[in-house]
């Protein structure tokens, strides 16, 4: 996977420019921090396509105060430009619901569909039950699930509010195994789960993500360390993007000044 943009974004009336480049391998974990306004959700954008950089396709841009698609009308601004390749294919030129089927986000707050449990973790009504159940059990969801009348046909209230704001992610965590796509990202995805249950979806993370490529967006910096590389953003530009082991060892580092305030 491969990024070569530029693109602005509308943050209150500011509106500040993003220069975003670097290249992933398929398959690698990348740890994703930086202070809050750094452009972390930027990259989401681009990469689902919310933000079109082909400027055949624009002018959709997205308004951060209100999380929705506006136009610019402004003939005198730059236009977005650059490139997300994914097998070096440039996702511009696919179809649009093709490249959202190979991505999959689980959210910091993520809502979930009316209707059952077993609709909500697999949408495809592909797997079996003993397939469910068994990623029930990679999420730390078997025993809540099983105690519930229903269990797999459990009904999801509107946006999910019959579970708590940690299960839902995990649910949404159970449907992106399910899913089998090609990208995952976390999107401070185990933010409200506690700490033992974050460390086990981490190593979940390793064992059943080991052929895909994943994101993991996060403030609680533990959360990131065993990643490949961690990319640290800041002013809306890639500041660094290394090995853990080697930026820890740079006191210099751009992550180094994020532990270092995390701790103070």
């Amino acid at each position: 996977m491969k990024t070569e943009k530029q693109f602005p974004i509308v943050d209150g009336l500011n509106q500040e420019e993003f220069n975003v480049s670097f290249d992933l391998k398929g398959g690698e974990k990348i740890g994703v921090c930086g202070r809050t306004g750094a452009g972390k959700s930027s990259l989401l954008y681009a990469l689902f396509r919310l933000i079109e950089l082909d400027p055949k396709l624009q002018p959709a841009i997205i308004d951060l105060n209100t999380g929705f698609l506006t136009w610019n009308n402004n003939t005198n601004e730059e236009p977005n430009k650059g490139r997300v390749l994914i097998d070096g294919i440039d996702i511009s030129k696919v179809e649009l619901s093709r490249v959202r089927r190979s991505i999959a986000i689980i959210p910091q707050d993520p809502t979930l569909f009316t209707g059952t449990l077993r609709y909500n973790l697999d949408i495809g009504m592909r797997c079996n039950d003993d397939r469910i159940w068994e990623v029930l059990g990679l999420i730390e969801m078997r025993d809540i699930v099983s105690e519930l009348p229903q269990m797999l046909d459990t009904q999801v209230a509107e946006g999910g509010s019959n579970f708590s704001a940690g299960q839902r992610q995990l649910i949404c965590f159970g449907r992106a195994i399910l899913n089998n796509c090609r990208i995952v990202v976390m999107d401070e995805a185990t933010a409200t789960v506690d700490v033992e249950t974050d460390a086990k979806i981490q190593h979940t993370i390793r064992e059943v993500f080991v052929d895909k490529t994943v994101f993991v967006i996060a403030h609680r910096l533990n959360t990131i360390m065993n990643s490949d590389r961690i990319m640290v953003m800041a002013d809306g530009k890639v500041a660094e993007i290394d090995t853990p082991e080697n930026l820890k060892q740079n006191p210099e580092s751009a992550f180094n000044m994020l532990i270092k305030s995390v701790s103070e």
